[in-house]
């Protein structure tokens, strides 16, 4: 689980997350609530997800006489998580939802996904169905699909890569036929689908990805269909099967409590689906899911990071192990490990990670709620530093987070290696977020391709802004010089950015060729701004006479910035140096010569 006062710090204090209350969508709330939100969350979380965590890593779903069969602790989860109304967080209180923040929502689920990822996935996967569907959907169909979802009667998920597309979706085949009476035949087959079948509910609803025939070829020829897994009567309860069919369990290295499915359909009989809002529109609709997800997934991993971090810190301050250097009495008893530098050196990456990562996703999700209810240049702001921050958002956390978890099992010695404990599994359970919606090649590919140039650059330009604002107030004799290497890295980025822009005119697949390290690169120098702007909020807040725990809090976020600064943010400069020359050894390799 999430500690509270992490989230407090990121919440209340960076974020200004109460501030939300004021604003005529949230009148009514206040930190109040949303404490009590948390604390709902928590307590789920302790409760039902992590007790549970290492059963549902070990007994993985499995079909059973034709039906999938599920650790027996998910549906209590499931039914928990539906109960408090945390699927339904964000929806309208006239939908039945609690018409919280993003930002708080987001902190939430963080608790359960810290707790036990293998479970928290279905309900993540609901909401974010769920929301798609009160996006783009018609008023008739959030009326017949919402209630049942917000309130866990029906699940969700999405369905896009087919087994020859993998994330080429121009290339995808599933087809839709008309039937003339306003719903489509669905054929074809779907593969990776998280969620896919279970029994957990009464019903799951796939969003699918397909063409109408007679579509255009490419992306501009994408639909997207609602597919219920069985069909629903008159009185909107499920009724006959609609032949979604399940072609097979995929067994991955990690969210081994998550069934992973290969899905067909149409294969067996009439799969009927229903357009969602036009046709030909299907891909931009399910970006919005997509980028959601995408967030979700680096919130996920900072979950996971997070969790493993707290697991290294609690043994490192229980392990006793050796004496310090210099100590010559064999009689002296041996030192907590915490007391070595190289274990000091190890929790700062795994802390630096955790709470940087923290920090980016309550970010976005604060983004998300300015949105949708900032006035017209918050509105703006918000589309842009989103648009730029996403490829970040979900794949540093997965990457940096990762680092962090090896330094949190390196911690416990050889009982970090074991299946018997958690830190473990939790290296597993992240190694996939690299993978998960669009790798993390694809979306440096979308942050140097598409985000830096995107509107003459505006995205671009805001985020030199916001690094700009995250660093206001360094000014102290500590903090000064930590502004001053911000602003030169920032510089190194915008200079690598100048020479790769060019290249990418003339000849796009020389110019991406180092995309990910590009990715690399700016993300390094992100959370050197996060890092910066914990720093000052920190040193405020003990100018202003912290004391106890609160002053060892504030003094841990200042040794972990100048920690960052000291050792991780020095690491851009070798990317910086490959991408302004833009190495091109990797480009220029033939493939006969491997």
């Amino acid at each position: 689980m999430l500690k509270r006062r992490d989230l407090n710090f990121v919440l209340y204090e960076l974020l200004g997350a109460d501030a939300l209350a004021d604003r005529p969508r949230f009148t009514g709330q206040g930190r109040e609530i949303y404490d009590a939100v948390l604390d709902t969350a928590d307590g789920i979380a302790r409760e039902f997800y992590a007790p549970n965590r290492k059963a549902n890593d070990q007994q993985e779903p499995e079909l059973r006489e034709g039906k999938v069969v599920l650790q027996p602790g998910v549906k209590p989860a499931w039914d928990a998580t539906a109960e408090a109304g945390i699927i339904a967080s964000t929806h309208d209180e006239a939908r039945g939802g609690m018409q919280l923040p993003h930002v708080i929502a987001s902190a939430a689920i963080g608790h359960l996904e810290a707790a036990n990822i293998g479970t928290a996935s279905y309900p993540m996967l609901t909401a974010g169905a769920s929301n798609l569907i009160a996006a783009f959907g018609s008023e008739e169909q959030k009326q017949r699909w919402l209630p049942p979802m917000l309130t866990g009667r029906f699940s969700g998920t999405m369905a896009l890569t087919e087994p020859d597309a993998g994330s080429s979706l121009a290339d995808l085949r599933t087809k839709a036929i008309p039937n003339g009476d306003g719903t489509y035949h669905i054929e074809g087959t779907k593969i990776w689908i998280s969620g896919g079948e279970h029994e957990l509910t009464d019903n799951i609803v796939h969003l699918v990805l397909a063409r109408i025939d007679g579509a255009p070829a490419g992306t501009k020829g994408i639909s997207l269909f609602i597919v219920p897994r069985r069909r629903l009567g008159a009185a909107g309860n499920p009724a006959e099967d609609n032949h979604v069919t399940l072609g097979g369990l995929i067994h991955k290295m990690g969210w081994r409590g998550t069934t992973s499915t290969l899905l067909n359909f149409g294969e067996r009989g009439a799969c009927i689906g229903e357009l969602v809002g036009k046709p030909h529109q299907g891909l931009a609709y399910m970006f919005h899911m997509m980028n959601e997800a995408r967030i979700g997934v680096g919130r996920a991993a900072m979950a996971m990071a997070y969790a493993a971090y707290h697991v290294g810190l609690d043994y490192a301050q229980q392990r006793r192990q050796g004496r310090l250097p210099g100590e010559k009495d064999p009689a002296k008893p041996p030192v907590p490990i915490i007391e070595h530098a190289d274990i000091k050196r190890l929790l700062l990456t795994s802390k630096t990670a955790a709470e940087g990562s923290l920090h980016l996703i309550l970010l976005c999700a604060r983004l998300v709620d300015e949105q949708e209810t900032g006035d017209e240049a918050a509105k703006a702001r918000a589309t842009r530093l989103l648009e730029v921050l996403t490829p970040i958002a979900k794949t540093w956390p997965s990457i940096y987070g990762q680092e962090g978890i090896s330094a949190a099992l390196q911690v416990m010695g050889g009982y970090g290696y074991a299946r018997e404990y958690d830190v473990e599994q939790l290296y597993r359970d992240n190694r996939l977020n690299q993978i998960h919606e669009g790798t993390n090649g694809i979306q440096a590919l979308d942050l140097l391709g598409r985000k830096v140039v995107q509107d003459d650059g505006a995205c671009f330009k805001t985020l030199l802004d916001e690094l700009r604002v995250l660093g206001t107030g360094a000014t102290s004799a500590a903090l000064a010089p930590l502004a001053a290497q911000l602003q030169a890295a920032t510089q190194r980025m915008v200079a690598a950015t100048q020479a790769l822009l060019p290249v990418m005119g003339k000849e796009p697949a020389r110019g991406l060729a180092n995309a990910s390290l590009y990715l690399e690169l700016v993300s390094r120098v992100v959370y050197a701004a996060l890092w910066l702007r914990q720093a000052v909020v920190a040193e405020v807040a003990l100018a202003a006479g912290a004391a106890g725990d609160d002053r060892a809090f504030y003094e841990g976020k200042l040794q972990a910035a100048k920690f960052y600064f000291g050792f991780e943010l020095p690491k851009h400069e070798v990317d910086a140096a490959l991408l302004t020359r833009n190495e091109a050894s990797a480009f220029e390799m033939r493939t006969e010569w491997f």
